[in-house]
């Protein structure tokens, strides 16, 4: 699975990814900026990505100029209450300060705000992070009450105010980009293999937004083009409890 906007590509990790993901955690650069920050093994990697490979958390690594630069993650997601929990490490600190983490927020945010009916984003900074702390503000993430003297403390940015606090930054981003409007979802042959592709699909199928499509190289992309003057809002029938679930009651639904 890849998401692609703004000259990012944000692709979901496999199996393959994950020494180069550990080397990355476990630098003193990413591991300083974690609430965990003991050594990680092989082992303990191989144990944490069966617990995330699923429909319910979505951990991508950024991808700039045919550069793997850092993680991006989504995870939790209930649309229920239409909240998610996200996290960003950089792999090294060349793009730090940098557009390249702005641009694969926007594009995440995005994701979750128009296409998978999310209204609430939380993330979780450690206090004395202060390079998170203005990035993340700078997006609209607002410090919830009563974390002021919590070490790892919890953030929240709105729909609304993501739409109204990036408005300026992404018609900056789409202009420099090229002016292409297009948020492009790309399925791989690996995504149909575990079943992620036909569950996902289903679900836009039933949202509001009416996706184009093509097939290339054995890929199913799923394109719309985002007016950011109206932006499409895909509010979804709420979930049981998780994706997961509500992917599982919509297709005995389907096989009825």
């Amino acid at each position: 699975m890849k998401l692609i906007r703004y000259g990012i590509t944000l692709k979901r990790i496999t199996e393959d990814d994950l020494e180069l993901l550990r080397g990355w955690r476990n630098s003193d650069h990413v591991s300083r900026f974690m609430e965990y920050r003991e050594y990680i093994t092989s082992e303990m990697q191989k144990k944490w990505f069966n617990t995330i490979n699923n429909p319910d958390n979505y951990y991508y690594i950024i991808i700039y100029k045919g550069e793997k630069v850092g993680v991006i993650n989504e995870k939790g997601f209930d649309s229920g209450r239409g909240t998610t929990e996200s996290g960003l490490f950089l792999a090294s600190e060349k793009y730090v300060g940098t557009h390249v983490p702005v641009l694969a927020s926007l594009i995440l945010l995005e994701m979750s705000y128009y296409f998978m009916g999310g209204t609430d984003s939380y993330i979780r900074v450690l206090r004395n992070n202060s390079a998170a702390i203005s990035y993340n503000t700078s997006l609209g993430y607002e410090l919830c009450e009563g974390q002021e003297d919590v070490e790892n403390q919890l953030y929240k940015l709105t729909r609304e105010t993501f739409i109204d606090k990036t408005y300026k930054i992404r018609k900056a981003a789409q202009q420099v980009s090229g002016g292409n409007p297009n948020y492009e979802i790309v399925w791989e042959p690996g995504d149909y293999a575990i079943g992620l592709a036909q569950e996902s699909e289903e679900l836009f199928k039933k949202g509001p937004i009416r996706f184009l499509d093509r097939w290339e190289n054995d890929c199913h992309i799923f394109y719309y083009p985002v007016d950011l003057d109206n932006p499409p809002f895909n509010d979804v029938e709420p979930y049981e409890v998780s994706p997961h679930k509500y992917y599982e009651k919509l297709k005995n639904k389907i096989s009825r």
